[in-house]
């Protein structure tokens, strides 16, 4: 099952190691990433594979916005299915 996250926000050091290192505590293999900086704003997606880890969708979900409110940042992690579905539409 691959899943799509982004992160938002103002740039800080650490932002891409701590999102790097929860994924690799629980499983999850990053298949692709590009981030941006325009000005101070930090933006990255990411593309991963969650097949690997035994924690649920759902409680990835939760602990990675808990990762971005403890550094500042705006965390999502969207189901694949949902970004196919759209352009099929």
């Amino acid at each position: 099952m691959k899943g799509i996250i982004t992160v938002l926000g103002k740039d800080k050091v650490g932002i891409i190691a701590k999102v790097c290192t929860y994924l690799a505590e629980h499983q999850v293999n990053i298949l692709d990433i590009s981030q941006t900086i325009v000005q101070d704003y930090f933006n990255m997606m990411m593309i991963v594979d969650i097949s690997g880890s035994t924690r649920p969708f759902e409680t990835i979900v939760e602990d990675l916005q808990h990762v971005g409110e403890a550094i500042g940042v705006e965390i999502k992690l969207q189901h694949e299915d949902i970004f196919n579905i759209m352009h099929r539409i």
